[in-house]
Parts: C-alpha cells; structure tokens; sequence
C-alpha cells in the first residue's frame, strides 16, 4: 500500500510538473529547471551559515546572530546574502524578528568597514513581476517547489491564507533571484529548526528542500553544524524531523 501511495505521489507531481512547464514561458521553464537540479556536493560553508544566520534571528538571540552574520560574511556570504535572508525571514518568524536582526546586520556591517574588512555587497534581485502577475506566478512557483499543486481544507477555510501564499511568499519574496531557491529553503529550515511549536512546517520545508535538490543526507549535514554553534536546540528539531522524514 505504501509503494501504491508513493507512485500515485510520484505520478501527481509529475503531472504538477507538466502543467507549471505548459503554464509557463519557455524561459520562465528554464529558470525553474535550473533551481530544481540536485545539488552534487556537500553543503558549501556559506550554506550552513545561511541556516544558522536564520536560526539565530528567528529565536531573537542577537549575540548569536552576530556572532554567525561575521562568520557567514567572513565564509564568502554577500552583504545582500544576508540582508536577503533576514528580509525572507518575516515570513517565517515575523516582522519583529526581522526587522531586529536587519538592525542588528547594520552594525555587522558598519563595524566591519571600520574594522577595514572588505566585505562584498552582493546583487539585487531582477526584475520583479507586476501586481497583477504575482498569483498566477506564486501558483507556478509553490507548485513547483512543492511538486503538486497545494490545496487543503486549511486553504479552504482561510482562502485569504492561500492567496498570501501564492502572491507574496512564492510570487514575490521567492522570485527575487539575488537568492536561489536552495539557499532560501535552507534558510526556511535553519529558523523552523529553532523556532517552537512548528514541527509540521519543519517537516514540510524539508521536502521542499529535497524537491529542489538537496538530500537528506545534505541537509543531516546541518545537525553538527547547528550543534558546534551551541543552536542545540535547533540540532535536535531538526534531527527529530528528518528521521521522520526517513521513515514517512
């Protein structure tokens, strides 16, 4: 029953897929061809930064966040890297956490060009869609990330909920490319990994991670990461999850 139900998964995300690419220009399939492919090597340093940067700014520990900001910019990370992660992060963990942590990388930043360090500034997104585009672009994008159109009696209830998905999260913030899609979901993880209470979208988050192409054993990768930084709690969430996911 449980190959029934794996193939009858695996045969709707492929249809998904068809209708995204179909629903899609031929450029716009491209790009998202491009962010699904499977990602051949361990996690680079400034991808484990990313999850831990977001650890620290969604629980408000501003010493961590700190501290892991110089470490990521130190690892490679761009200043729009960070800004970028920290801005997606409201999503998340809300407007109050994001908008402390983007204060608190201000003066990472300011004390680091007084310090002489030469930290790179990094790209702006591309262009954006318009308002008018946004859920139909939303839709194509959640669906994709996803691997199947998402509906639910959740959605059903609070339709208003779905639409703020589809056009501000996936047709807005996960449009904007000075980011990957990858580097986004690992920033997703690392703040549910520490957060309380969101165990669900933990779970969910890192099947989208595996459908853009990292692995389980990629994002396991995490766990001494998160556990060398003192985010003990967030290593153990996150442990927690992905044996789950295994065993799902």
């Amino acid at each position: 029953m449980k190959n029934i139900s794996t193939a009858l998964m695996v045969c709707a995300a492929m249809a998904a897929s068809v209708t995204v690419t179909e629903a899609a220009s031929e450029d716009d399939r491209k790009k998202i061809e491009i962010q699904l492919l499977k990602q051949t090597h361990p996690l680079t340093d400034q991808q484990k930064n990313v999850a831990l940067i977001a650890a620290y700014a969604a629980t408000g520990d501003m010493g961590g966040l700190h501290s892991s900001l110089e470490e990521g910019l130190d690892a490679g990370l761009t200043v729009s890297d960070c800004r970028e992660v920290l801005v997606q992060l409201y999503a998340y963990a809300g407007f109050p956490r994001s908008l402390n942590a983007l204060g608190e990388l201000m003066k990472v930043v300011e004390s680091r060009k007084q310090r002489g360090e030469k930290d790179v500034q990094g790209s702006q997104p591309g262009p954006m869609p318009s308002p008018e585009e946004m859920l139909a672009v939303g839709t194509r994008n959640q669906t994709a990330l996803v691997g199947q159109p998402v509906k639910g009696p959740l959605f059903e209830f609070a339709p208003a909920i779905d639409q703020y998905l589809k056009t501000h999260l996936f047709g807005d913030i996960f449009v904007r490319d000075n980011l990957n899609w990858k580097t986004r979901e690992l920033a997703t993880v690392g703040a549910l990994s520490a957060m309380s209470g969101v165990e669900s979208q933990l779970k969910s988050h890192l099947a989208v991670s595996r459908n853009v192409g990292l692995s389980t054993e990629q994002l396991a990768e995490l766990v001494p990461f998160f556990l060398s930084h003192h985010q003990d709690k967030a290593a153990e969430q996150l442990q927690s999850a992905l044996k789950v996911l295994i065993q799902d």
